[in-house]
């Protein structure tokens, strides 16, 4: 669990403690157990236990968003959490999860109230104004549940009378059910981002890459071993990384080193036909950026350069330093591309395409780690070539390098 739920958590059983009349009359019923020497420990003590372990049990459900089924499996917790008669768990739109009584005649004036909650944006006490002698639920505390996206719903906690702590209370198992969701909702970025790192691993080495490559050092086996065997080293080493399985970001000394390889690989391929230039200042050198968001785009330049065009290919890489971030550039003078193309690759609708190497999968992962304003800047048009510029902040929460891993020495 994160620091931020830590310190959510900490503050509910706070609250929960602050009333110690409360929770003292809330233990009387175990004065027998106590007498017995079955219960061990303070009332302030047993009071905490159960706070931290009805949480805990609160918790997975949780973890899976706010949706219904959720919702239903948190609610009983939450409910035996506040000691409250009645529960419920809403979206912005309709009550999720009812536990305890008067859910027959409750629920329709449960979500008005939530509906005026969402307006304040704040937490409310009022009177239900049940006119039923034989239902308990007189006062009701609405809780907004808050998420990345803003207000997401309610928690609804019903108690026989007004009670300033049911309403802290309340208020706080409300935050530590937002910071829950929103962990859920970084569990499925991360997911995504693992997805999206999976398919750069399969989209580089191709069988097409290996076919070729293996091919061009088959071809200089008899004449220059000397070559063959360099490049073999510089193949291994290259399909080493982009195979690698530790870790979802690298440096940029790590992913250049990739790229030589890269272009090592295809020089031996394409001969004089490919010139490249490199320029890189040290300084960004030990930047953090997430793990094969450069390679697709110079693996694009070759496809486009080289591959789509009979002329000489020149690849332009460059690294500068500017205060805060890095900025990459990778340029070509191949055939460039459609801009209206480019938009519909970058939108995923060209998906089965070999045009765009990699440029929706690095887009969406640079989006995901650092913001929108980050996502990269590509200047293309047909004969124009394609110049692409990513944006890397130099230092950025959860953003590090694994390090490398074991590489055999060469003999």
């Amino acid at each position: 669990m994160s620091g931020t739920a830590l310190a959510v958590l900490a503050a509910l059983a706070g609250a929960l403690l602050a009333g110690a009349g409360w929770l003292a009359g809330r233990w009387q019923a175990r004065r027998g157990e106590r007498a017995a020497g079955l219960v061990l420990g303070t009332p302030v003590e047993r009071a905490t236990f159960h706070t931290l372990h009805t949480a805990s049990l609160a918790a997975p459900p949780l973890r899976a968003g706010l949706t219904q089924d959720a919702a239903r499996k948190a609610a009983r917790r939450l409910r035996s959490l506040l000691g409250t008669e009645a529960l419920c768990l809403t979206d912005r739109e309709s009550v999720l999860a009812w536990d305890g009584p008067g859910a027959d005649h409750h629920e329709r004036r449960a979500m008005a109230r939530v509906a005026v909650m969402l307006e304040s944006g704040r937490s409310q006490s009022v009177r239900t104004e049940c006119q039923r002698p034989d239902c308990p639920l007189k006062w009701a505390v609405v809780a907004p549940l808050t998420g990345e996206d803003g207000m997401l719903g309610a928690l609804v906690a019903y108690g026989s009378r007004e009670s300033a702590v049911l309403v802290r209370a309340a208020t706080e198992v409300a935050r530590w059910v937002s910071v829950q969701l929103e962990l859920s909702e970084l569990d499925r970025s991360r997911t995504r981002l693992m997805e999206a790192e999976i398919k750069a691993l399969r989209a580089q080495i191709s069988p097409h890459f290996i076919f070729n490559s293996l091919a061009a050092i088959a071809s200089f086996v008899r004449t220059d071993p000397e070559r063959a065997r360099d490049l073999l080293l510089e193949f291994a080493d290259f399909t080493r990384y982009s195979f690698r399985r530790h870790g979802e970001f690298t440096t940029l000394a790590e992913e250049l080193r990739s790229i030589e390889q890269y272009l090592a690989l295809a020089g031996a391929r394409f001969g004089d036909r490919l010139k490249v230039t490199l320029q890189v200042a040290p300084e960004v050198l030990p930047v953090a950026l997430p793990f094969l968001c450069l390679q697709p785009l110079v693996e694009n330049a070759v496809k486009h350069g080289l591959e789509d065009s009979p002329e000489e290919c020149r690849i332009t890489i460059t690294a500068r330093d500017a205060g805060p971030e890095a900025v990459i550039t990778v340029e070509d003078n191949g055939v460039g591309m459609d801009p209206a193309v480019l938009r519909r690759i970058l939108a995923g609708e060209l998906a089965g395409s070999s045009s765009g190497i990699g440029l929706p999968n690095i887009d969406e992962r640079i989006r995901q780690v650092y913001g929108d304003e980050y996502g990269p800047v590509i200047e293309t048009g047909v004969g124009a070539g394609l110049k692409v510029t990513v944006r890397i902040p130099k230092y950025r929460a959860g953003v590090h390098s694994s390090p490398p891993g074991p590489h055999p020495p060469r003999y």
